[in-house]
């Protein structure tokens, strides 16, 4: 049996049934009457099809470009033919496009990408298209259209996850342009880091300035609430000089870092920059010269000093933008941002405000980890500052979301080292060294990991992995607890 690689489509009709017992015949003549549209079409392209099964279809391309640009005119064709037509009545296409290898036999094609494509399919919206990681790679620089990053993906009865890319019909790329500049929702709140340029002329930099890069995005990925996308899809932008409001728009994200490293004699200088992609501005610069000593101690002091820069300023930038919001608008995310923008003002108000939104943010979503983490630390805040009369329930109440936000994420280190601190002041001190020792492990980067405090012990200070803790005294029910 054959094997080749090939492009594979697999189209059917959203809501076929539903058409089908309305109007029987009337259904089936539509649907052979877009056939006789769409069939040329097809093989103007180069495409085989392969089978038909009622509504469905399943097409070869010889080349996953052809496929896409096939795929897009005859969604534009039918976008026309349904134009004229009630609602009710409308034909619409799914379409689903991957890259792969499949098996021959005779006329027919069998394997693991058929069984993609025709998955894709099923995930694609009426009138729209699917591409997996593999298809979009290889057609993005050939065609017009906007293509929204939507993530690993779970298909049904494909046994690892797939990249799946969505194609915007209603956006080509000026458009995509356009609507970048306007859109600052929040689901675009994710950060793309984009594969650093290697400005030396020397090809050994390479695999240095690509470590950068992945260093950052996996550092980031640990950041509590960040979201990253993904290597594979920001990488697929490598050496292409692409206006970064569009690349933003097709990976759909907010943020774009990007940078270049340039070698003289022997010195290293890196370049970074973080830029919000909704209007192109500048949120952070920074420039680091180093001596390329042992490179890999470099790459980890590079990332780290770019992660606890950029970090903070994209929560500073999304607190900024949902200031702006009414509160009854915001969802779970939101109001943690919010909630961390009040807090971050360190008064009394600031506080109140942030217990009041950390609660609204938990009853929005029950399974929302970092907003019970700053609900424990901003309880925490109130005893610290003497706003509040410190009691056992108070100590109780801030292990309870402390416990509960680690059960929820447990990889998360910032939520994982506050709730070893006030274990320590709980006097739990060996649960609480495990604790911080692991909120180490988790993200050396994070300088929240660095802070956790763990009070005096049998008159000497109980240290971890971060170094000596700072010391402060609390009081539980009038008694003073650390001394």
């Amino acid at each position: 049996m054959e094997r080749k690689l090939a492009a594979i489509v697999s189209a059917d009709v959203a809501g076929y049934s539903r058409l089908m017992g309305a109007d029987e015949e009337g259904t089936l003549a539509a649907l052979k009457a877009h056939r006789n549209s769409l069939d040329p079409l097809i093989y103007s392209h180069g495409g085989r099809i392969v089978k038909t099964t009622g509504d469905g279809l399943l097409v070869e391309y010889p080349a996953v470009v052809a496929a896409a640009r096939s795929c897009l005119e005859a969604q534009k064709i039918m976008a026309e033919r349904n134009a004229t037509l009630p609602t009710d009545r409308r034909m619409q296409f799914r379409i689903g496009i991957h890259l792969g290898e499949v098996m021959v036999d005779g006329d027919d094609i069998f394997g693991d990408a058929v069984n993609i494509a025709a998955r894709l399919q099923e995930v694609a919206e009426p009138g729209g298209i699917s591409l997996s990681g593999a298809a979009r790679d290889a057609v993005h620089r050939h065609i017009g259209s906007a293509m929204i990053d939507l993530g690993p993906q779970e298909l049904k009865n494909i046994a690892e996850p797939v990249q799946v890319w969505r194609v915007d019909m209603g956006e080509t790329a000026q458009a995509g342009l356009e609507a970048a500049a306007a859109r600052g929702k929040a689901e675009r709140s994710a950060i793309a880091v984009l594969p650093f340029d290697n400005m030396s002329n020397d090809p050994e930099q390479e695999y240095f300035v690509d470590g950068i890069t992945e260093d950052l995005i996996t550092s980031l990925s640990r950041v509590s609430g960040l979201r990253v996308i993904a290597r594979n899809s920001t990488f697929a932008y490598k050496g292409q000089a692409k206006d970064i409001r569009l690349i933003a728009t097709e990976l759909d994200a907010r943020y774009v870092l990007e940078g270049s490293v340039r070698k003289g004699g022997n010195r290293l200088r890196i370049n970074a920059q973080l830029i919000d992609a909704v209007n192109g501005q500048h949120i952070w610069a920074e420039r680091y010269d180093r001596e390329p000593t042992d490179i890999f101690d470099l790459q980890d002091d590079i990332t780290a000093n770019i992660v606890s820069r950029a970090a903070p300023e994209i929560w500073r930038a999304e607190g900024e933008r949902v200031r702006r919001q009414n509160v009854a608008d915001l969802d779970a995310w939101d109001l943690f941002l919010r909630a961390r923008a009040a807090f971050n003002e360190v008064t009394k108000e600031g506080f109140e405000q942030a217990e009041d939104l950390c609660r609204q943010a938990i009853e929005k979503d029950p399974n929302y980890a970092p907003a019970y983490t700053l609900f424990s630390l901003t309880l925490f805040q109130f005893l610290v500052f003497g706003y509040r009369r410190g009691t056992r329930e108070d100590w109780q109440h801030m292990l309870d979301l402390g416990e509960k936000a680690t059960r929820l994420d447990p990889n998360d280190a910032d939520s994982m080292a506050f709730y070893a601190g006030t274990l320590g002041h709980m006097g739990q001190y060996d649960k609480a060294l495990r604790l911080a020792e692991r909120a180490v492990a988790l993200n050396p980067s994070s300088s929240q990991v660095h802070k956790v405090e763990l009070p005096r012990f049998r008159g000497r200070l109980r240290n971890c992995a971060t170094g000596v803790a700072l010391v402060l005294p609390f009081v539980v029910d009038g008694r003073q607890i650390v001394d």
